[in-house]
């Protein structure tokens, strides 16, 4: 009589079984004829979407270039994604449903995402909103630091490193306990701030709050992986409801003023808030207090993430 004996499939135990037929592949790489049943992800063809057509699709980017990323949805079809400044990148979930924000710069290899826009004239998507979940992020990141370097070396296999990538993101989602090695710390380090001023019921920037964001602009210009949070405040007199609005008034006058005079893409800039006299920092019994509680304070917020682990610059002999 035979027994037969039960085999549970672990995520983690195929992403071994992959890096193994990675190593052996130079060992027998003569012996596979010159036509390739995988095609690499550069010659594969790309779906071209009609001018104005309406699409919303899953898939995993396979490759990023600029603003443009390759995706390949669940029937293995290619399309390049266009990112733009009204481009929406978030979470899924979060506060309200509204989701966490996130930069263009965190669009990975190997993540898994929604995609939302319509076609342009170059038959490419142009994305409206980009949509996923943390923990594909956090695995994204972890995957591509374990696999750049097995890339390197197998550059010869004729790109069938994409097909790597587009097996190991349908794993990650069942391989959940590994990724909680990732620290649950937030991502963004604070690495400026200020905070300028308003008179009574005004959102006209001062020359003096004009000179606190040129000074604050000029810490961005060599920064990468980025955001700016912007929020806006006012002191208790009014009503609420015209206290809501003129906050957000100061946010957007604050935020026009950088995109204008200072040239930072508007992707870089979380949408702008207004909290109207609900986060009050001084006592708006007094006069003093209450023009310190008139303000909008501006935050530049690293990606932790994106920029530790940089290799140091190697100086000029």
């Amino acid at each position: 009589m035979r027994t037969k004996v039960a085999t549970t499939f672990r995520p983690h135990q195929l992403l071994c079984g992959l890096a193994l037929l990675l190593a052996m592949t130079p060992l027998a790489f003569g012996q596979v004829p010159n036509t390739q049943t995988l095609q690499p992800a550069a010659n594969r063809p790309i779906q071209s979407i009609p001018n104005g057509a309406k699409l919303k699709f899953k898939g995993v980017v396979i490759a990023r270039e600029g603003d443009t990323f390759r995706i390949r949805d669940r029937n293995r079809t290619d399309y390049l994604v266009l990112i733009t400044d009204r481009t929406s990148i978030k979470t899924h979930g979060g506060f309200l449903r509204g989701g966490k924000k996130y930069p263009v710069t965190d669009i990975l290899r190997g993540l898994i995402v929604e995609v939302e826009g319509r076609g342009d004239s170059q038959g490419q998507l142009a994305a409206e909103k980009i949509r996923f979940d943390e923990s594909d992020m956090r695995a994204a990141i972890t995957s591509d630091t374990r696999v750049s370097p097995v890339e390197e070396n197998q550059a010869r296999m004729a790109g069938q490193m994409d097909e790597l990538y587009a097996v190991a993101a349908e794993a990650r989602t069942e391989a959940s306990a590994a990724n909680e090695r990732i620290t649950a710390l937030d991502e963004y380090d604070e690495r400026a701030t200020t905070a300028v001023t308003f008179r009574v019921n005004s959102a006209v920037l001062s020359p003096e709050a004009k000179r606190q964001l040129d000074e604050f602009a000029a810490k961005t210009e060599n920064a990468k992986a980025y955001t700016i949070e912007v929020s806006g405040h006012t002191d208790s007199t009014g009503s609420e409801a015209k206290n809501f609005r003129l906050s957000q008034q100061r946010a957007e006058a604050v935020v026009q003023y950088l995109a204008v005079n200072h040239k930072i893409p508007p992707r870089r800039i979380v949408t702008p808030m207004g909290y109207g006299k609900t986060e009050a920092v001084a006592d708006n019994t007094t006069a003093a207090g209450r023009a310190q509680n008139r303000r909008v304070v501006v935050k530049m917020m690293l990606n932790r993430g994106m920029s530790q682990n940089k290799p140091a610059s190697t100086p000029a002999p």
